[in-house]
């Protein structure tokens, strides 16, 4: 299998960091969207990030799908068993994948020229970002996501969400306004799996 993106993006790592929590071989291509277009078309015509070229050749857009694939591989998920403990762990999840959603948002609308901006639209998305971000920090608080031993998806896509904005947008995600989701951060990114695919690795 060949996963094709950069690590910066939090969806390109999320899918390396579960695939290979599940135990999968795979290569990873690192290919970006805007710099190398043209090669990037010859994977996949739709220029996603990230694509999976399943052993059999077939190309998979979109992380979540890429991931349901990985856990058809791997016969196993990292969701929790207990049902109660699985929801919940589908809503951090969720949190977490509108938290990166949004700070792409951020990250695209500031490039974007004054002239071309929507009015009050960034102070809209960064709302929707502290928002999320509050909510993980409070789950981070009440021990709901964390470092381990086990890692379930909620506490990866918390743990990448934070490391995505500190790396990209600074400025607007102050650590000392959401002090549990940055040390369940530091703690994720100090494990081995995570540091076998940093953000800043390309």
């Amino acid at each position: 299998m060949l996963l094709v993106g950069m690590l910066d993006s939090p969806y390109v790592r999320r899918a390396a960091i579960t695939g290979t929590l599940l135990g999968l071989d795979f290569e990873h291509r690192s290919v970006s969207v805007f710099r190398h277009m043209p090669e990037f078309r010859k994977i996949n015509p739709l220029i996603k990030a990230p694509t999976l070229v399943a052993d059999d050749g077939t190309v998979l857009s979109e992380s979540l799908l890429i991931i349901q694939h990985f856990e058809d591989l791997a016969g196993r998920s990292l969701r929790p068993a207990d049902k109660a403990a699985r929801v919940r762990d589908l809503s951090l999840t969720g949190i977490g994948i509108v938290a990166a959603d949004k700070a792409v948002s951020v990250e695209y609308e500031r490039k974007r020229p004054e002239e071309k901006r929507y009015d009050n639209w960034q102070e809209r998305i960064l709302a929707q970002l502290h928002t999320a971000l509050d909510l993980l920090d409070q789950a981070a608080e009440r021990g709901e996501i964390g470092a381990g031993p086990e890692l379930r998806p909620g506490d990866i896509a918390a743990a990448i969400a934070w490391g995505f904005c500190r790396f990209v947008i600074p400025e607007f995600v102050d650590a000392e306004r959401w002090p549990a989701l940055a040390r369940q951060a530091a703690a994720c990114e100090a494990l081995e799996v995570f540091k076998a695919w940093p953000i800043d690795k390309e």
